[in-house]
């Protein structure tokens, strides 16, 4: 949504924001930092922009609901993301030279208008968190068959050890060794 921010430029005082974001972002898309993760309703968006003497500042809070899998035993994981914005809000012709990251700190107007989907956008992506789990104390997956291990012990046998343990288990055997002599 682009917030047309002329009347505050013209000596409003408060500019009201309450909107819903459509978050068209694909799950399967493995090049996004939201990979893996959907949002079956849209993002709920409240704030204002408050004037003082020239000096604007944005205030956002915002909610989603989202869908992931956990991180050990991909099982789905639902919930309700919150997320805050302040910012202040500038035209473009006033912040000169800035560097990128300090215009970073301002939402920034221009022509009159403020985009606020990219911001929120890229505030989801900086925020939310890139790994769930169902629960706390989730088994995950066995390693050699796949069975679920919050659902019961599986019938293989993890008698050899993982192979990326080897050098570990090697230190190991040399201290042993070493205590004995």
């Amino acid at each position: 949504m682009k917030l047309d921010l002329r009347p505050l430029l013209s000596g409003e005082r408060l500019l009201n924001i309450d909107y819903e974001l459509p978050l068209d972002i694909d799950p399967d898309d493995t090049s996004g930092f939201l990979y893996g993760t959907s949002f079956p309703s849209p993002m709920k968006v409240k704030g204002d922009i408050t004037n003082t003497a020239g000096y604007m500042r944005m205030v956002i809070h915002a909610t989603v609901d989202y869908v992931a899998q956990c991180g050990r035993c991909l099982a789905p994981v639902t919930g309700s993301f919150s997320l805050d914005l302040e910012k202040t809000v500038a035209p473009r012709n006033l912040l000169g030279e800035l560097t990128e990251d300090k215009l970073d700190d301002f939402a920034i107007i221009e022509d009159g208008f403020l985009d606020m989907d990219e911001q929120l956008r890229e505030q989801l992506e900086m925020e939310f968190p890139v790994r769930f789990l169902c629960r706390e104390d989730c088994k995950g997956l066995c390693p050699k068959c796949g069975q679920n291990l919050n659902e019961g012990t599986c019938s293989c046998s993890l008698k050899e050890p993982d192979p990326r343990l080897a050098p570990l288990a090697k230190i190991l055997e040399d201290m042993k060794k070493n205590n004995n002599k």
